[in-house]
């Protein structure tokens, strides 16, 4: 049950502390000029990764001697990247910057391959859906979240509708997913479903076949955020969750009933971004008050006596135990 998790800093000596990463230095002669909002992996090769930043380039890093294999330079400032996590076909990374087009870039070819136009302002956020190779997602400040099949030339495949159609019969350019702007968006871990948020202080989740809005209830989502929201989704648990940053903690809702499970709290200032990693069950947050937290479910051990009133109380391992804790230890 990821709905009770104690935190734990980078560099804490403890059996699973974070491996500080190499970085670069600020002497480095790559360094981006500007903050970096968005560092990926490449999905297929750990020998490359990719960030954007807030002057105005995309940058295609080599692990092994971490130079630059290869650049791409905007007009605009650059909000998010985003590539497939399951694409064999293309080596497409999608580009959402301060102008109102989505722009995909060719790592194979070095070069812009086409863009996606039909956003009115800057496009916030992009995500590739982790089921399908060639559908994106897009959000932006116009109010709205596209879905998109990038073979077509024709178009977008649909305008997210926070109405589902009964409020207005207007033309689709009319639809709007958020009632402000659309900051932030996430595809469930089998691509069936999309979250966004907006700042309107409230997330949605949309059927991602056919753009239906489910209409799930989650309550106010604290966001005032200026420019992307990055949250992230769990992937192999019983039930789903989904973690937003909310001020300076982490809001945990179960996806599918929108029920407010806790909230995480360890940051001293606000949180910028989530990261959920599958394989070792772990969330780690990135604040702006320099740190990062891996986040660890709490392990429960085998109680034999059931009558002992202390027995019947989940036993966090001690492993696991440190002076971060999860907001439901307090009070």
């Amino acid at each position: 049950m990821l709905g009770f998790l104690s935190a734990r800093q980078a560099g804490l000596e403890d059996p699973l502390r974070l491996r500080r990463a190499e970085s670069t230095r600020r002497s480095h002669p790559d360094v981006h000029k500007y903050s970096v909002e968005t560092v990926q992996w490449y999905p297929h090769d750990t020998g490359m990764f990719t960030s954007s930043s807030f002057d105005k380039t995309l940058k295609v890093w080599d692990t092994n001697t971490l130079q630059i294999a290869d650049v791409f330079n905007f007009e605009e400032t650059v909000y998010s990247h985003h590539m497939s996590p399951v694409a064999t076909k293309h080596c497409l990374v999608a580009v959402g910057t301060r102008g109102p087009k989505v722009q995909l870039c060719d790592l194979k070819s070095g070069s812009c391959s086409h863009i996606l136009q039909g956003h009115r302002q800057e496009i916030l956020a992009v995500s590739w859906s982790p089921r399908y190779e060639y559908i994106l997602a897009t959000a932006s400040a116009d109010s709205r979240a596209k879905l998109w099949d990038v073979r077509r030339a024709s178009g977008c495949l649909i305008t997210l509708d926070q109405h589902n159609g009964k409020k207005s019969q207007a033309a689709e350019s009319a639809n709007t997913a958020h009632n402000g702007k659309v900051n932030g968006l996430c595809f469930t871990s089998d691509g069936l479903h999309l979250l966004t948020v907006g700042t309107d202080n409230r997330m949605r989740l949309w059927n991602s076949s056919n753009g239906e809005n489910t209409l799930v209830n989650y309550g106010k989502v604290y966001n005032d955020s200026r420019k992307g929201l990055k949250f992230t989704v769990s992937s192999g648990c019983s039930s789903e969750f989904v973690f937003v940053p909310y001020g300076s903690t982490i809001a945990v809702y179960t996806i599918y009933s929108g029920e407010q499970i806790t909230m995480l709290k360890g940051h001293y200032k606000t949180v910028d971004c989530c990261v959920f990693q599958s394989n070792f069950q772990e969330l780690y947050s990135g604040s702006r008050d320099c740190n990062i937290l891996a986040w660890v479910p709490s392990l429960c051990e085998s109680v034999p006596d059931a009558d002992d009133e202390t027995s019947t109380r989940s036993q966090l391992n001690p492993a696991f135990e440190d002076a971060w804790s999860s907001s439901d230890e307090e009070g």
